[in-house]
């Protein structure tokens, strides 16, 4: 009989009823992989994504959690070096490479690009497995739940911020979605990059909390039109640099607000992807829309190095136990949330 771990587990598509736990079988680390004791696995989008049903195939029964933080249990042939016993952080992207490789003449069927949690089973549960290289030492004693929190969310924002808009020090920056995983981090990364920041989140609470988190102008999008009052605080100039990942309910709104050689850059998607695009404001104002996507190794590393060293400062509005892992689904589904939730086994 094999050695069994409780995991939250859902074995077809849909909403959040369809996540169990349930007792499985512990995973045994393959070729160049670790097996990991879990200490904590933060909730995102992406999970409810991955639960509903994406165009892509999706291991059955199915584990989520892209962002993982434990303590190493095992390792597996071509990873026996790994120090075993060494608490550490996952970084979600598998074979990054993927994005770059395109670059050298490379195909993308040669360098697939995969997350943990959702091309693999993820971290909810008790143990996983993922591989050695993406394996990140988290120091002394360094919170799990914050290092947990941190991962997924802060390579993103910092790769749509620092990499593909290159935000530059007195520049203006819209950040939708403020009050989610990536919009907390991206007002953080903002403002050390020493932009105006100008954030949009709904309801009251949020629009304080945002503000607390450092951001100079904060919309209610459920009171205001923010893109005329963001044109207002600028004195019709409006900002450099849109980092939406709201999508399709807020889009027409963010290039409205963007200044003539602004740019937008797009991460997600959560309201609905298709976005109306007046394209006359595009020409006019001789805007740049980019796509940005989780981040590299290297900036993974860069970051974190940063979140360990208490520059930034992962929001988490509540732990709870892996038991609770559907509700955690139905509160996120909700989106009535302050940064991110984390389950722990």
């Amino acid at each position: 009989m094999p050695r069994m771990m409780r995991a939250a587990v859902f074995e077809d598509f849909g909403g959040p009823e369809v996540v169990e736990v349930k007792k499985v079988p512990i995973p045994e680390p393959g070729p160049g992989e670790v097996r990991l004791k879990v200490e904590a696995a933060a909730m995102n989008h992406l999970d409810l994504w991955v639960r509903r049903g994406l165009p892509i195939e999706t291991p059955m029964p199915h584990i989520g959690g892209s962002d993982v933080a434990g303590v190493i249990d095992a390792a597996g042939p071509g990873a026996e070096d790994v120090p075993i016993g060494a608490r550490v952080v996952v970084d979600p992207s598998i074979r990054y490479d993927w994005y770059f490789g395109h670059d050298r003449g490379e195909s993308f069927e040669e360098l697939p690009f995969q997350i943990v949690g959702e091309h693999t089973q993820g971290g909810f549960a008790e143990y996983c497995v993922v591989p050695a290289e993406n394996l990140l030492e988290i120091p002394g004693d360094f919170p799990a739940t914050e290092a947990a929190a941190a991962g997924l969310v802060f390579v993103t924002a910092w790769r749509a911020l620092v990499t593909r808009a290159r935000l530059k020090p007195g520049e203006r920056v819209l950040i939708t979605g403020a009050s989610g995983g990536v919009g907390t981090a991206a007002v953080q990364i903002a403002r050390r990059a020493g932009a105006k920041v100008y954030a949009v989140t709904g309801g009251v609470e949020n629009v304080t909390r945002t503000r607390a988190l450092g951001a100079d102008f904060v919309y209610d999008r459920h009171e205001v039109d923010f893109s005329r009052e963001v044109w207002r605080d600028t004195r019709k100039q409006g900002v450099h640099v849109v980092f939406d990942t709201v999508g399709e309910q807020v889009w027409p709104a963010c290039l409205r607000a963007l200044t003539i050689g602004g740019r937008l850059v797009t991460s997600g998607a959560t309201t609905g992807s298709r976005g109306v695009t007046e394209l006359r404001l595009v020409f006019w104002k001789q805007l740049q829309i980019m796509g940005s996507t989780m981040g590299t190794p290297a900036e993974f590393r860069e970051v974190m190095r940063l979140v360990f060293e208490g520059v930034f400062d992962p929001v988490i509005q509540e732990v709870l136990p892996l038991a609770e892992a559907r509700r955690a689904h139905e509160i996120l589904e909700r989106g009535k949330i302050f940064g991110k939730l984390v389950l722990v086994p």
